[in-house]
Protein backbone atom coordinates (compact mmCIF):
# COMPACT_ATOMS: atom_id res chain seq x y z
CA UNK A 1 0.00 0.00 0.00
CA UNK A 2 1.35 3.00 -1.02
CA UNK A 3 2.36 5.52 2.20
CA UNK A 4 -0.06 8.19 2.78
CA UNK A 5 2.53 10.98 3.00
CA UNK A 6 3.50 9.96 -0.60
CA UNK A 7 0.23 10.59 -1.79
CA UNK A 8 -0.38 14.14 0.34
CA UNK A 9 3.27 14.84 -1.59
CA UNK A 10 2.36 14.51 -4.67
CA UNK A 11 -1.42 15.97 -4.29
CA UNK A 12 0.70 18.92 -3.48
CA UNK A 13 3.05 18.70 -6.53
CA UNK A 14 -0.32 18.74 -8.64
CA UNK A 15 -1.40 21.64 -6.88
CA UNK A 16 1.83 23.70 -7.23
CA UNK A 17 1.73 22.76 -11.44
CA UNK A 18 -1.61 23.51 -11.63
CA UNK A 19 -1.44 27.31 -9.75
CA UNK A 20 1.93 27.67 -11.73
CA UNK A 21 0.57 26.96 -14.95
CA UNK A 22 -2.84 29.54 -14.07
CA UNK A 23 0.07 31.86 -13.31
CA UNK A 24 1.36 31.36 -16.72
CA UNK A 25 -1.75 31.54 -19.02
CA UNK A 26 -2.54 34.93 -16.28
CA UNK A 27 0.27 36.55 -17.15
CA UNK A 28 0.38 35.97 -20.99
CA UNK A 29 -3.20 36.69 -21.51
CA UNK A 30 -4.09 40.42 -22.59
CA UNK A 31 -7.08 40.27 -23.48
CA UNK A 32 -9.31 41.55 -20.69
CA UNK A 33 -13.03 40.67 -22.58
CA UNK A 34 -14.49 37.70 -21.32
CA UNK A 35 -18.33 38.73 -22.95
CA UNK A 36 -18.77 36.74 -26.44
CA UNK A 37 -20.65 39.55 -27.02
CA UNK A 38 -18.23 42.78 -26.57
CA UNK A 39 -15.92 43.39 -29.31
CA UNK A 40 -12.29 43.42 -28.75
CA UNK A 41 -8.61 43.28 -30.44
CA UNK A 42 -5.78 40.38 -29.55
CA UNK A 43 -2.76 39.09 -29.96
CA UNK A 44 -1.18 35.64 -30.22
CA UNK A 45 -1.52 33.87 -27.16
CA UNK A 46 -4.18 35.77 -25.49
CA UNK A 47 -7.72 34.16 -24.56
CA UNK A 48 -10.69 35.09 -26.45
CA UNK A 49 -14.27 34.66 -25.85
CA UNK A 50 -16.67 33.08 -28.26
CA UNK A 51 -19.84 31.28 -28.08
CA UNK A 52 -21.61 28.24 -29.69
CA UNK A 53 -25.80 28.82 -30.36
CA UNK A 54 -27.97 25.88 -30.46
CA UNK A 55 -31.01 26.26 -32.21
CA UNK A 56 -33.55 25.79 -35.56
CA UNK A 57 -31.80 26.64 -38.70
CA UNK A 58 -34.59 30.18 -38.96
CA UNK A 59 -33.78 30.99 -34.88
CA UNK A 60 -30.75 32.61 -37.12
CA UNK A 61 -32.18 34.92 -39.77
CA UNK A 62 -34.22 37.66 -39.12
CA UNK A 63 -37.44 38.13 -41.51
CA UNK A 64 -36.27 34.40 -42.92
CA UNK A 65 -33.54 36.31 -45.36
CA UNK A 66 -31.07 38.38 -43.04
CA UNK A 67 -28.49 36.12 -41.10
CA UNK A 68 -27.86 38.02 -37.54
CA UNK A 69 -25.02 37.08 -34.74
CA UNK A 70 -27.21 35.18 -31.78
CA UNK A 71 -26.09 38.75 -29.67
CA UNK A 72 -28.65 40.78 -31.96
CA UNK A 73 -31.40 41.31 -30.11
CA UNK A 74 -33.81 41.08 -33.08
CA UNK A 75 -33.57 37.53 -32.74
CA UNK A 76 -35.45 35.49 -30.49
CA UNK A 77 -33.05 33.53 -29.16
CA UNK A 78 -32.92 34.33 -25.61
CA UNK A 79 -37.50 33.35 -25.71
CA UNK A 80 -37.34 30.33 -27.84
CA UNK A 81 -35.60 26.87 -27.41
CA UNK A 82 -31.98 27.33 -27.65
CA UNK A 83 -28.87 26.88 -25.96
CA UNK A 84 -25.10 28.02 -25.68
CA UNK A 85 -22.02 27.22 -25.22
CA UNK A 86 -19.34 29.16 -24.01
CA UNK A 87 -15.41 28.71 -25.19
CA UNK A 88 -12.14 31.03 -24.04
CA UNK A 89 -9.17 28.91 -26.27
CA UNK A 90 -5.55 30.88 -26.60
CA UNK A 91 -5.18 32.44 -29.57
CA UNK A 92 -3.13 30.74 -32.48
CA UNK A 93 -2.60 27.74 -30.05
CA UNK A 94 -4.32 24.02 -31.96
CA UNK A 95 -7.39 23.31 -29.56
CA UNK A 96 -9.91 20.68 -29.13
CA UNK A 97 -13.53 21.86 -28.03
CA UNK A 98 -16.17 19.55 -26.65
CA UNK A 99 -19.60 19.62 -25.63
CA UNK A 100 -20.66 17.25 -23.28
CA UNK A 101 -24.04 15.89 -24.61
CA UNK A 102 -24.68 13.19 -21.80
CA UNK A 103 -27.86 15.53 -20.46
CA UNK A 104 -28.15 17.66 -23.53
CA UNK A 105 -29.15 16.46 -27.10
CA UNK A 106 -29.11 19.17 -29.87
CA UNK A 107 -31.67 17.43 -31.95
CA UNK A 108 -34.37 18.76 -29.26
CA UNK A 109 -32.71 21.98 -29.60
CA UNK A 110 -33.51 22.51 -33.40
CA UNK A 111 -30.14 20.59 -34.59
CA UNK A 112 -28.00 23.44 -35.56
CA UNK A 113 -25.24 25.64 -34.26
CA UNK A 114 -24.05 28.79 -35.65
CA UNK A 115 -20.16 30.72 -33.49
CA UNK A 116 -19.99 33.73 -33.04
CA UNK A 117 -18.50 36.69 -31.03
CA UNK A 118 -18.56 40.69 -30.63
CA UNK A 119 -21.26 43.24 -31.18
CA UNK A 120 -20.64 46.00 -33.39
CA UNK A 121 -18.33 44.16 -35.14
CA UNK A 122 -20.05 41.01 -35.10
CA UNK A 123 -18.99 37.74 -36.56
CA UNK A 124 -20.79 34.42 -36.87
CA UNK A 125 -20.92 31.24 -38.72
CA UNK A 126 -22.90 29.98 -41.04
CA UNK A 127 -25.38 27.37 -39.18
CA UNK A 128 -23.98 23.71 -38.83
CA UNK A 129 -26.12 20.47 -39.14
CA UNK A 130 -25.64 18.59 -35.80
CA UNK A 131 -28.82 16.52 -35.36
CA UNK A 132 -31.89 16.03 -35.95
CA UNK A 133 -34.14 12.42 -35.08
CA UNK A 134 -31.89 10.29 -37.65
CA UNK A 135 -28.56 11.07 -37.68
CA UNK A 136 -26.08 13.11 -35.54
CA UNK A 137 -22.84 14.53 -36.48
CA UNK A 138 -19.98 14.57 -33.65
CA UNK A 139 -17.00 16.03 -35.66
CA UNK A 140 -16.60 19.33 -36.43
CA UNK A 141 -13.51 21.75 -37.65
CA UNK A 142 -14.01 25.53 -36.91
CA UNK A 143 -11.64 28.60 -38.56
CA UNK A 144 -11.84 31.39 -36.69
CA UNK A 145 -10.06 34.44 -39.01
CA UNK A 146 -8.61 37.77 -37.58
CA UNK A 147 -7.46 40.64 -39.28
CA UNK A 148 -5.22 43.43 -37.18
CA UNK A 149 -6.31 41.09 -34.10
CA UNK A 150 -10.31 41.73 -34.78
CA UNK A 151 -12.19 38.90 -35.72
CA UNK A 152 -13.79 39.15 -39.00
CA UNK A 153 -15.13 35.11 -40.26
CA UNK A 154 -15.92 31.77 -38.05
CA UNK A 155 -16.47 29.11 -40.78
CA UNK A 156 -16.89 25.27 -40.76
CA UNK A 157 -14.18 23.55 -42.60
CA UNK A 158 -15.53 20.42 -44.43
CA UNK A 159 -12.89 17.23 -45.27
CA UNK A 160 -15.64 15.83 -47.63
CA UNK A 161 -16.63 12.57 -45.24
CA UNK A 162 -13.03 11.20 -45.40
CA UNK A 163 -12.96 10.34 -41.78
CA UNK A 164 -15.85 7.87 -42.46
CA UNK A 165 -15.22 6.18 -45.87
CA UNK A 166 -15.50 2.25 -45.17
CA UNK A 167 -17.15 2.86 -42.19
CA UNK A 168 -20.10 0.69 -40.89
CA UNK A 169 -21.31 2.78 -37.89
CA UNK A 170 -21.00 6.23 -39.99
CA UNK A 171 -23.15 7.92 -42.81
CA UNK A 172 -22.02 10.39 -45.26
CA UNK A 173 -24.33 13.23 -45.06
CA UNK A 174 -24.80 15.87 -48.51
CA UNK A 175 -21.01 14.42 -49.34
CA UNK A 176 -19.31 16.25 -46.15
CA UNK A 177 -20.63 15.47 -42.40
CA UNK A 178 -19.82 11.94 -41.32
CA UNK A 179 -22.89 11.17 -39.04
CA UNK A 180 -24.13 8.76 -36.86
CA UNK A 181 -27.64 7.38 -36.23
CA UNK A 182 -29.38 9.54 -33.68
CA UNK A 183 -30.77 6.47 -31.89
CA UNK A 184 -27.51 4.89 -31.30
CA UNK A 185 -26.19 8.23 -28.80
CA UNK A 186 -26.36 7.92 -25.13
CA UNK A 187 -28.32 10.44 -24.93
CA UNK A 188 -31.26 8.20 -26.85
CA UNK A 189 -30.72 5.29 -24.50
CA UNK A 190 -28.03 4.15 -27.28
CA UNK A 191 -24.22 2.84 -26.50
CA UNK A 192 -22.27 5.66 -28.16
CA UNK A 193 -21.12 9.25 -26.62
CA UNK A 194 -22.33 11.28 -29.38
CA UNK A 195 -20.64 14.28 -27.54
CA UNK A 196 -19.64 17.34 -30.16
CA UNK A 197 -15.62 17.30 -30.76
CA UNK A 198 -14.56 20.35 -32.44
CA UNK A 199 -11.25 21.19 -33.59
CA UNK A 200 -10.28 24.67 -33.77
CA UNK A 201 -7.95 26.74 -35.98
CA UNK A 202 -6.88 30.67 -36.46
CA UNK A 203 -5.97 32.38 -39.70
CA UNK A 204 -5.18 35.82 -40.51
CA UNK A 205 -2.98 38.44 -38.58
CA UNK A 206 -3.03 39.29 -34.58
CA UNK A 207 -2.99 43.28 -34.17
CA UNK A 208 0.99 43.57 -34.37
CA UNK A 209 -0.04 41.94 -37.70
CA UNK A 210 1.53 38.65 -36.34
CA UNK A 211 0.20 35.61 -38.72
CA UNK A 212 -1.76 33.45 -37.45
CA UNK A 213 -0.11 29.96 -38.50
CA UNK A 214 -2.68 26.96 -36.60
CA UNK A 215 -5.01 26.54 -39.90
CA UNK A 216 -2.26 25.81 -41.38
CA UNK A 217 -0.97 23.39 -39.03
CA UNK A 218 -4.10 21.61 -39.63
CA UNK A 219 -4.03 21.34 -42.90
CA UNK A 220 -0.12 19.46 -42.55
CA UNK A 221 -2.37 17.41 -39.62
CA UNK A 222 -5.04 16.12 -41.69
CA UNK A 223 -4.68 12.57 -41.42
CA UNK A 224 -4.04 12.87 -37.39
CA UNK A 225 -7.22 14.48 -36.42
CA UNK A 226 -7.41 16.17 -33.20
CA UNK A 227 -11.01 14.82 -32.94
CA UNK A 228 -9.51 11.01 -33.38
CA UNK A 229 -6.56 11.42 -31.12
CA UNK A 230 -9.01 12.88 -28.38
CA UNK A 231 -11.55 9.85 -28.92
CA UNK A 232 -8.21 7.00 -28.58
CA UNK A 233 -6.83 9.28 -25.58
CA UNK A 234 -9.88 9.25 -23.70
CA UNK A 235 -10.94 5.59 -24.48
CA UNK A 236 -7.63 4.41 -22.99
CA UNK A 237 -7.56 6.35 -20.11
CA UNK A 238 -10.67 4.82 -19.45
CA UNK A 239 -9.47 1.51 -19.92
CA UNK A 240 -6.72 2.18 -17.48
CA UNK A 241 -9.18 3.23 -14.94
CA UNK A 242 -10.86 0.48 -14.98
CA UNK A 243 -8.53 -1.83 -14.34
CA UNK A 244 -7.25 0.11 -11.61
CA UNK A 245 -10.62 -0.27 -10.04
Amino acid sequence: MASPHLFVAMTLLVLTSVASWLSSVRSSDTNGVYSPCSDTTVQRSDGFTFAIAFASRDSFFYNRTQQLSPCDRRLSLSTGSSQISLFRPKVDELSLLTVNTSSFAPDTYGGYMVAFAGRKYAARSPPAFVANNTYTVTSFTLVLEYKKGRLQNLYWKRDGCSKCSGGTNYVCLNNQDCAIKTSDCKNHNGKVDCSLAIQLAFSGTDKHLSALNSWYEVEKLRQYSLVGLYQNLKDSLTSQYNNIF
